[in-house]
């Protein structure tokens, strides 16, 4: 993805102490250790308003300037970051810190929403954007740094040279937040000190539950068939109810049945990714209730993807974006009030799996986080961040989704989905019909992402999937297959009608059976040393890259898998 200049920081709703004392450059937890202490009050720090940058005047763990106040203060052992600005609007916050990140070390960011090829373990790089957190490793010892999930501004870390910074995004849409009286909450800082013998994934893992405490998780393991990768949205009411009664057939006889998911299809207007009004389905589906009934009857469970933010004919222009009169604007009341009503239509229709889309891209303009540096653009709401309307918006998904609903977030912000929805798409599409895409996208965000799965939510790496016969070599689906099944992660297939043979279904039974019980989380064994050899090209275009960890350990076992030739997978 491409890189913003400046993106960053996030919320936590508690007063801040005022930190005192002094906070010499450098400083490190304690001497000879090359954790350095992120938690504690910055030696600089600096807001960009709409009128341009201005740097503060420390004053006892407050800054000031210009009837701006940012405080840094210690809460819980975490270190919370308040802005009050109560006559300018301002865009960004940049808090540094003097401590130099170990040179020979290697450094792991996020990604702002779903990563797209992009993630790898990396040598320090001031100009390197990690969004959320970041991992510090030699190998050997593994720390951590990042800010706590649901966060009031969009937070990215630069780690090199001679400093840590951390810039939050507290903009307005493009434009300046405009607080008034309010005081911002903006993040909480918090940090982990590795510890001796545990590998960087299992510190990766640690950090991540201690980045979120309360995650909200689906009872029993995820899996089935999603009908986006064999169909491209062109699918039915009668091709749905064959691939439930298909993955019905396959699954083992458990009381955990697999989820049919109808995705972009459905939905009046059609496809692709837009359409509606949701309230009915198209010629095709001219009974959404009575499908989700049919579903159900065939030994499957109901699942319906949506894109809630597309604004319908005869929706008043005060509920759109004004730069973008397509999208609704989730900071209007009734805009809020009209996306709850939307998601309980679908749940009393009987699914029990709503999976929405698009939301970063509905609301950044393209797929990543936050607006472009030079958007100008604001929501009706001028007094709250991007962050905090996005987590509203996401909010209100999870209250209209009922406690037993299950929601997946696609196209949608993991650091703000964390703690709310129980699964999240945490790669760019996956194909059914480009090899190199699967590898890239799915491989990639399953590598390096995973320390996610049980800390933030249910980790989907997408679905294995297949428009007609061997569009995808089945040496390379078979293994991408494997991976998933043993993986302890969600598994979603999506083959075509008849494109399998009958070996190969019975290889999909197989994974199914292993995916409808709780596995082990799969660990990469050489993520350390896998390399992306197109590292600098845009990544939310190019293919050819991605790093793509071969070694895996699964269920107890080393697997060894050829992405580039497919080979059959070792276990040794």
């Amino acid at each position: 993805m491409k890189s913003t200049p400046r993106l960053a920081i996030a919320v936590v709703g508690a007063v801040v102490t005022a930190f005192s004392g002094s906070c010499g450059p450098g400083r490190q937890a304690r001497a000879g250790d090359l954790f350095l202490d992120l938690v504690r009050a910055p030696d600089a720090v600096t807001v960009v308003t709409e009128t341009g940058p201005l740097a503060l005047a420390p004053t006892g763990g407050v800054w000031r300037a210009g009837g701006i106040e940012v405080a840094a203060g210690l809460a819980n052992g975490r270190l919370l970051l308040e802005l009050a600005a109560p006559e300018a609007a301002v865009k960004y916050i940049e808090a540094r810190w003097d401590a130099a990140p170990p040179a020979g070390w290697k450094y792991l960011g996020d990604a702002w929403e779903r990563s797209y090829g992009e993630l790898e373990w990396q040598p320090p790089d001031e100009a390197r954007e990690m969004p959320w957190y970041f991992l510090a490793s030699d190998g050997r010892t593994t720390h951590g740094y990042g800010v706590m999930t649901q966060p009031s501004a969009m937070c990215a870390w630069r780690a090199g040279g001679t400093a840590v910074t951390l810039t939050a995004d507290v903009r307005c849409g493009g434009a300046g937040v405009r607080l008034g009286p309010r005081r911002l909450t903006v993040c909480a800082v918090t940090a982990r000190r590795g510890r001796p013998g545990e590998t960087p994934f299992e510190a990766a893992r640690a950090f991540c539950r201690q980045m979120c405490p309360s995650p909200r998780l689906p009872k029993d393991p995820v899996y089935g068939f999603n009908d986006w990768y064999c169909d491209y949205g062109k699918n039915s009411a009668e091709s749905v109810l064959y691939y439930a009664a298909w993955v019905s057939r396959l699954a083992p006889d458990r009381a955990n049945r697999p989820f049919m998911v109808v995705d972009d299809g459905w939905q009046a207007g059609g496809g692709t990714g837009y359409g509606g009004p949701w309230d009915r389905g198209q010629a095709g589906f001219p009974s959404m209730s009575a499908l989700a009934a049919g579903i159900r009857a065939a030994g499957a469970r109901p699942g319906i993807w949506i894109h809630l933010l597309t604004a319908q004919a005869g929706q008043p222009d005060a509920w759109r974006l004004a730069h973008d009169p397509r999208i609704l604007d989730p900071s209007v009341p009734e805009v809020r009030a009209y996306v709850r009503e939307t998601v309980a239509r679908l749940r009393a229709w009987g699914y029990e799996l709503v999976k929405h889309d698009y939301s970063v891209s509905d609301l950044a303009g393209y797929t990543r986080a936050a607006p472009r540096p030079d958007a100008v653009w604001a929501y009706a709401d001028r007094s709250r961040t991007a962050a905090e309307i996005v987590l509203d918006h996401y909010r209100d998904i999870r209250e209209a989704a009922g406690e037993d609903g299950i929601v997946i977030g696609c196209n949608t912000v993991g650091h703000l989905a964390a703690g709310l929805f129980e699964l999240q798409r945490i790669g760019d599409d996956t194909s059914g019909r480009d090899w190199e895409r699967v590898r890239n996208r799915g491989v990639n965000t399953l590598g390096f992402r995973a320390p996610q799965h049980g800390a933030f939510f249910a980790v989907d790496a997408d679905c294995v999937g297949l428009t007609e016969a061997e569009a995808i070599p089945w040496a390379c689906n078979r293994q991408w297959l494997d991976l998933l099944a043993r993986s302890g992660t969600p598994l979603f297939v999506s083959f075509k009608r008849g494109a399998l043979t009958e070996g190969q279904e019975k290889a999909v039974a197989g994974a199914l059976a292993l995916a409808a019980r709780p596995q082990p989380l799969a660990e990469p064994l050489d993520w350390f040393e896998a390399l992306n050899p197109t590292r600098g090209l845009e990544a939310i275009s190019h293919l050819e890259g991605g790093a793509a960890p071969r070694r895996w350990k699964l269920m107890g076992k080393a697997v060894a898998y050829d992405w580039r030739a497919c080979g059959p997978a070792a276990v040794r």
